[in-house]
């Protein structure tokens, strides 16, 4: 079985790339999604969390991920050791996902993280990397139009994040979604030149 990275900055358009994979019967890892739940019914995940950021984080025992997200976004040092906690939990959620398409007799699987490359504990399980990319002001357009945010706030996101000429240079395939060019022919190609069929 081997493992395709998807990866792309916010707003590239990868939840879009990932619909048309998930359509061709690839199943699909969202690292992020998967995290969220984890959050929920990982009991030690949450002490963990509640040890590093604060009893308020968990009112009732129920993470509030906005709080948590105050506390950590401006504070890199934080966020960092957040990561820390959440991300081999995410992996060995990942690792035993993947066990079970395994068993399902799936040939292939995608992992989907929009901070691969800034997370080194994830970089072992990637056969090939997909970067998802798009031109930065329709990424912008996007994800303003998506979250309702200002303009400022997006930018400040993507600052956060590799940048796209590093994720470029680290890829090995490319889907661009700048509504030029058609997604599903790009994907396909992805799949014929790992010699997955579909």
């Amino acid at each position: 079985m081997v493992c395709l990275v998807c990866t792309g900055g916010i707003g590239s358009g990868k939840s879009y790339v990932l619909r048309v994979i998930s359509r061709l019967g690839i199943p699909s890892y969202i690292a992020d999604n998967r995290a969220k739940e984890l959050y929920y019914t990982d009991k030690e995940l949450l002490g963990n969390l509640i040890e590093l950021l604060g009893d308020d984080i968990a009112p009732g025992g129920v993470i509030r991920r906005d709080i948590m997200a105050a506390k950590i976004f401006p504070n890199p040092e934080l966020l960092k050791r957040v990561n820390e906690i959440v991300h081999p939990r995410v992996l060995a959620d990942f690792e035993a996902w993947k066990m079970a398409r395994r068993e399902d007799g799936s040939d292939i699987v995608v992992f989907e993280s929009a901070i691969f490359f800034e997370s080194p504990v994830f970089h072992h399980i990637a056969d090939k990397v997909m970067v998802v990319t798009a031109p930065q002001e329709l990424r912008i357009k996007r994800v303003i139009k998506r979250d309702g945010v200002s303009r400022e706030l997006v930018k400040e996101r993507m600052d956060r994040q590799c940048s796209d000429i590093e994720r470029l240079q680290r890829a090995d395939f490319v889907v661009y979604t700048d509504g030029k060019r058609a997604v599903l022919p790009q994907i396909l190609q992805v799949l014929n030149q790992m010699k997955i069929k579909r």
